[in-house]
């Protein structure tokens, strides 16, 4: 493990010169060959790593000034661009491609000092749940390697968990930060749709892909954010909206209205030692002052199917592009036909789930289904975010589940997709509706894996989100794992 835990921590002792960049992009480079097993990194950055991290110690030798997250370690997704490294979405299809240029978010890490380290393995093209979907094998979950991590920003979160870098990126566009972050007992944060610019980051469904962030402080993923959020010229989508100071009222307490889905709640499938763990937090929440009340949705056994009617719709369309014409892999046949040369480079490239969520997206989106599926999609969602708006417009935030149980075995629901897609019940809800939520470490389940809880505040609130998560954690630090 290195010796700091936080950004505050390291920069503390960074600038009375007791460490120095150099020191810690050793350490990290030491830490992840000796945990190798864990898949975590698809490409590590040694030599470049190693020389922005002496050019920093050069120039705050010499007195002069840094960027905020100077000498930061981070990890970043596979799905993340960074210009003249290899990005693949953990997929066979973009084998050996090089990207021609960086993520709005890379360019401002980096304009930040911040130090890349490596590029993380992840569920191809972000499908998937627990990051076995991966062309590269599986990340392993550093607490209990016989279990997944939770997807699709598996190595992401693992990185963060395991020490291997001290924040990552990641991309959540139905629970793929939350989700995971939860299974590895840290911070996953995902931002209302718009904060984060998406220029540079591989398309899987347009209206719900976000760029998150993990870390293990509220203060550390206050800090990137603070740096990567903002307006871009380059993403119509991205919001036009001054960023606020996020790190500015982090210790600030107060008494909060929270609510609750009672639907969430006591879903069937919720694990029941989980139950039991929200409800013990909501009487502490009430006894320490705040409000929580209990509130009906009626909608939520809605949520997943319609998330995958639009998300794989939209994966139809965006992954059209990998045909092996004008980039990523070509099959290795001869004197084929146009369309069999299409089909072929694409049965090569794309694994099982990326092919099963094209086939559904594509059928959705055809003449005779489309009105009663991708319309009736759309219909939901918009009620769905009514519907939680109108909760946000009367509470400060929504507590609930992030996730239904605690990570599970590797395997054991690869030959059941359905069961896999019922298990993101909690998490597309956001999503869906575009809102901030972040998943914060709550307690320890009696397997001895982590669980977490989730915050949910409305667009653009995420001063009040991280607020709240940095108080939550703060008063219930004894039972965080």
């Amino acid at each position: 493990m290195t010796e700091f835990s936080s950004i505050a921590s390291f920069h503390k002792a960074l600038y009375a010169g007791s460490t120095s960049c150099t020191e810690q992009v050793r350490a990290y480079l030491d830490r992840i060959a000796q945990l190798k097993h864990l898949n975590a990194f698809l490409e590590v950055y040694e030599e470049e790593a190693l020389e922005k991290a002496r050019e920093l110690d050069e120039r705050i030798k010499n007195g002069q000034p840094a960027g905020a997250l100077a000498g930061v370690v981070v990890g970043i997704k596979d799905v993340i661009c960074y210009k003249g490294h290899h990005v693949g979405a953990a997929s066979r299809i973009l084998e050996g491609f090089t990207s021609i240029y960086s993520a709005t978010a890379v360019e401002r890490l980096l304009a930040a000092d911040a130090i890349i380290i490596g590029n993380l393995n992840c569920d191809e093209f972000a499908m998937g749940s627990t990051n076995e979907n991966s062309a590269y094998g599986p990340t392993l979950n550093a607490l209990d390697n016989t279990r997944v991590p939770g997807g699709s920003s598996g190595g992401s979160a693992v990185a963060v968990q395991a020490d291997l870098c001290l924040v990552s990126l990641g991309s959540d566009t139905g629970g793929s930060v939350r989700q995971p972050a939860d299974f590895c007992g840290i911070i996953g944060l995902k931002p209302t749709y718009g904060r984060i610019s998406r220029h540079g980051l591989l398309a899987y469904a347009s209206s719900f892909d976000q760029i998150g962030i993990f870390g293990k402080e509220i203060a550390d993923v206050a800090a990137v954010l603070q740096v990567i959020a903002g307006p871009d010229e380059f993403d119509s989508t991205a919001a036009q909206r001054e960023v606020p100071d996020y790190q500015q009222h982090l210790s600030h307490n107060k008494s909060y209205r929270f609510a609750y889905l009672r639907d969430a709640q006591y879903h069937e499938g919720l694990d029941a030692e989980m139950k039991d763990g929200y409800i013990d937090l909501f009487e502490s929440l009430v006894a320490a002052g705040h409000t929580v009340t209990g509130k009906g949705f009626d909608y939520l056994d809605y949520v997943v199917p319609a998330y995958y009617v639009l998300t794989t719709a939209e994966a139809s369309s965006n992954l059209s592009r990998y045909d092996g014409v004008r980039f990523g892999h070509r099959t290795n046949e001869k004197n084929l036909e146009l369309v069999d040369f299409y089909k072929k480079n694409r049965s090569e490239g794309f694994g099982i789930e990326v092919k099963r969520r094209i086939l559904l997206g594509t059928f959705v989106l055809s003449a005779g289904y489309y009105d009663a599926y991708y319309t009736k999609a759309q219909q939901v969602r918009r009620i769905v975010t009514d519907k939680l708006n109108e909760i946000l417009d009367e509470f400060d935030a929504i507590l609930m589940p992030t996730v239904p149980s605690t990570a599970f075995k590797l395997g054991e629901k690869t030959e059941d997709p359905i069961a896999m897609y019922l298990a993101d019940i909690y998490t597309v809800l956001a999503n869906l509706a575009g809102v901030p939520a972040i998943s914060v470490p709550l307690g320890r389940h009696s397997n001895g894996m982590p669980y977490g809880v989730q915050i949910i505040t409305k667009k653009f609130d995420e001063a009040a989100l991280l607020q709240i998560a940095h108080q939550l954690m703060a008063t219930d630090r004894a039972s965080i794992v």
